[in-house]
């Protein structure tokens, strides 16, 4: 069994959902950009699906990750 005190609370946080729905954008548009041959979406999406990597750890440092103080409840 789990110990649910001690769970390090992975993907509970602005970071992780904003950097796995950006990931999921991306790779959706570039999908769509190579079923309907589309240089540009191609692109685009290749761009968000990279920004994707440094976009959790950025905003957990910015203080969006699971240890954040900003915005935990009262």
């Amino acid at each position: 069994m789990s110990n649910h005190e001690n769970e390090p609370g992975h993907g509970h946080s602005i970071a992780a959902w904003a950097a796995v729905i950006t990931a999921i954008v991306g790779v959706t548009l570039g999908t769509l950009g190579v079923v309907i041959p589309a240089g540009t979406l191609v692109i685009v999406g290749s761009v968000l699906t990279v920004l994707a990597i440094p976009m959790g750890p950025v905003l957990s440092k910015l203080g969006y990750g699971v240890n954040r103080v900003a915005s935990q409840k009262k």
